[in-house]
């Protein structure tokens, strides 16, 4: 089963960049909703999760904040994840 992956971030924010580039280096496929170019995106991550801290991965559909955390399960799981390439 492959697992579907929602990133709420936005591009300054350097836990995030650090979240990315963990991304980018394994070539999982991620859904990107930046909560500031796109103002739904951070309404919908406050009414799920009741705050607007980022990163926050949503691994089929339950939120994971904590870059460590979010880079530590992308890395433990990657064999099971949906890649770009």
């Amino acid at each position: 089963m492959k697992h579907h992956l929602d990133l709420y971030y936005f591009d300054s924010c350097p836990y995030c960049q650090r979240v990315l580039r963990v991304i980018d280096e394994l070539k999982i496929k991620v859904n990107y909703k930046d909560i500031y170019d796109d103002t739904n995106n951070m309404q919908k991550l406050i009414a799920i999760t009741g705050r607007k801290t980022v990163p926050c991965l949503f691994i089929d559909g339950d939120p994971m904040h904590e870059s460590a955390d979010i880079m530590d399960w992308l890395r433990a799981n990657e064999s099971k994840l949906e890649k770009t390439v």
